[in-house]
Order: C-alpha cells, then structure tokens, then sequence
C-alpha cells in the first residue's frame, strides 16, 4: 500500500479540497492548451460538415490551411508535402514501412521511443531489416561518434533520429548527424515529437527527408493530431488504403500528395483546432523567456534533497528527469498528485533502452516537465512539496 511522505506533515491536504493542479507532464501531452482551443473545436464539430474537394461545397479548407501553418513552421513552401496524420506515431509508421527496406539496413539509437522502435522490431522479426541500435551518453545524447561509425560500416537505407530525449530533454544535433548520414546515402528520418513547438525544426538547415511531429504536445493543440513531412522528390508507398474522395476510380491510392498518405475521412475539427493552436503561438513569441530559468531553479531544488537527475548540458528542452534514492518512483509520483495535486510522470516512458545509459533503474525516473505556461510559484510549491521526500 502506498503511504503519505510525512504523514504528520502540515502540507497533508484533504483529498476533497484539491487545489487547482501543477501540470509538470507536458512531454506527455501538454496543458493546458492554447486559450480557445476546447471552444473552437467545438465549433466545428457543432457546425455542418464541409468536404473541400470532396463535395460542392464553399467555405475554407481547414486542412490546407493547417498544412500551410506546419510548413510555414518548419520553412518548406510546399504544404502538399504535409501528411496530416492522427498521431506522431502513426506518422513514423508511414514513414518507416512506407520505404523499400527489404535485405537494408537501418540505423537508430537508444534514447528512441517504442513509436519508432517497434516498428522496427517488427521488420526485424520479419526479417526484412538488419537494425543497428547506437548508444547514448550519459545526459541522453547519441553518441556522435559511434553513430558516424555505424553508418560508414553498414551503410543504411535508413536512419531515424530522436530530435531531443523525452526522458531527459537532451536535444541532438540533427544537422551535423543526419547530414553525415545523408551524405553516405542513407534517407534521413527525424522525430520531432518533442521539439516542434519549442526549438526550431527547420527544413532548409536540418537534412531530414522526412520529419515526424505530433499536434498535442508542444504545438499545444489536441491529441488526435500530428504530421508527417516528406521531401519533395522522395516517394513512400501508402501503408493505409482506402478512400480519398479523388480518383475513386483507381485500385491505388491517387498519385498526388498528400492524398496518396491519407486514407479515410479526415477529423477537420481536430485539425480546426491544430490550426487555432499553431496561429496562436505564432502570435505569442515571447513566452519562452523565463522557462529556462524555471528549469534551473527546479533543477538546484531537487539537486539540494538528494535527487540524482540527469545533468543535460547545452540545448535541451523543459524536462527534468531524475530519481530519490530510497524511493519508489511510482510512490513519489502518486503521493504528490493526490496530496500535493502536482501532476508529474513517472517509469520508463516508451523509451526502455535509454535508461542504461542515464544510470537510472529498471524502472526509470521521474520526469517533470515544463510548458510556456508554467509559473514560478508553481516550481516552489513543486519544491515544497518535494522536501517532505528528504531523507
């Protein structure tokens, strides 16, 4: 049975007067969202439906105008090479099976998520892949120079690259490795799940043939939402199939993109409210300016409890992962949501083979993690409340 920190502690909250909660998971899915978001969506699911291309019918095409925002955030001037897709995760899927690899071989890392690595587990048991699985450092990194060696020794069809850690927030640098592997011919996939929304993802710098990112993270709009990017000259089979609304008459998905990748009726009010998001924060470019600071007083906090976090170093995202020696992580965690009502994450978090590289435990760490929304006086209470786990 999980028990209280300091279970005669003032801090001891009754469960039915929570306060408002301290959301620190926001490399899980962030919150809140952009203001308006739960309103505009509404709206559009509440309003008649309308299919541009699809039926005779005025109006705006929300989802064109979605892509145009996603390619103007990543700085590609064609929004036709923007697949909208339900997840960050069905996108790498489209990307990674959507590719030739049968007998190639793949190159990634340890600090990726199961979206990207269980899709190639499973090419790899079914034997169409050889995959080569380079380490990490100790902050979550990928070792640049084991990786640089993996891609002159096997010479890959593929690679797939973490853009930053969702465990520690430790971002790589996308340019140096993918252009080293780029320019020893292999295709180049980069997840940006983690950084699209707050460190520039840019096309015309980063030498990424494809880019990955979901809509309900750090692009705060609604889960149910996330894109693939394919550059142009480079063409994937579909992996799903079905209706388009164009070309019905043919047995394959139609030639043209983004249709030829998108099966199936699209959620226009999600993709409303992606929309609403990304106009948002495109009107907001100042709200970055404390969160570093936030972060560094989260960090000397924990530092002074005896927290063993990850010390990530250089360019890195909100996220603060660590573990309490003499806790269970899960403990920690379910103690300060239902007495503290501070939201944190705890475990593996879809990343299993980076946590031998960090020196954390079988089962993981404790991750917060920030947003532009979070405040000050949010870290205090978050550190407060953290004491009671002193030993």
């Amino acid at each position: 049975m999980i028990l209280m920190a300091n279970s005669s502690s003032k801090k001891e909250m009754n469960p039915n007067s929570k306060p408002t909660p301290i959301y620190l998971n926001n490399a899980a899915t962030s919150f809140p969202k952009a203001p308006g978001l739960g309103k505009e969506v509404a709206s559009l699911m509440s309003a008649c439906p309308k299919h541009p291309g699809r039926a005779a019918t005025k109006g705006e095409d929300i989802l064109y105008t979605c892509r145009q925002e996603v390619a103007r955030l990543i700085n590609t001037n064609n929004p036709n090479r923007i697949v909208l897709c339900k997840s960050s995760t069905e996108a790498l899927n489209i990307a990674i099976c959507g590719i030739d690899l049968h007998g190639s071989t793949v190159v990634t890392t340890a600090m990726e998520h199961n979206s990207v690595l269980r899709p190639l587990y499973r090419l790899e048991h079914l034997k169409k892949i050889s995959l080569i699985i380079v380490g990490c450092t100790d902050q979550g990194r990928v070792n640049e120079a084991e990786w640089k060696q993996a891609i002159i020794n096997y010479t890959p069809r593929l690679v797939v690259l973490n853009h930053a850690s969702n465990v520690t927030g430790a971002v790589n640098n996308a340019e140096s490795l993918l252009g080293f592997a780029r320019k020893n011919g292999a295709l180049t996939l980069l997840d940006a799940s983690q950084t699209m929304g707050i460190i520039t993802v840019d096309s015309t710098q980063i030498p990424a043939d494809m880019i990955t990112f979901t809509g309900h993270k750090y692009l705060l709009g609604p889960t149910g939402t996330g894109g693939l990017y394919v550059k142009e000259g480079l063409s994937l089979e579909p992996v799903i199939v079905g209706g388009t609304g164009i070309h019905s008459d043919l047995k394959t998905m139609p030639p043209e993109m983004p249709q030829k990748l998108e099966a199936g009726t699209p959620s226009v009010p999600l993709f409303g409210g992606l929309l609403h998001a990304l106009k948002w924060a495109a009107s907001q470019p100042e709200y970055h300016l404390n969160t570093a600071k936030y972060l560094s007083k989260l960090e000397t906090g924990l530092k002074s409890i005896g927290a063993r976090q990850v010390n990530v170093q250089g360019s890195r995202t909100l996220v603060v992962s660590f573990h309490l020696p003499g806790w269970d992580n899960e403990d920690i965690s379910y103690i300060l949501d239902n007495n503290y009502s501070i939201i944190s994450r705890f475990g593996l978090h879809c990343a299993p083979l980076i946590h031998r590289y960090i020196d954390s435990s079988s089962k993981g760490t404790i991750r917060f993690s920030l947003s532009r929304f979070t405040r000050e006086e949010e870290i205090d209470t978050t550190l407060e409340a953290m004491k009671d786990f002193r030993q």
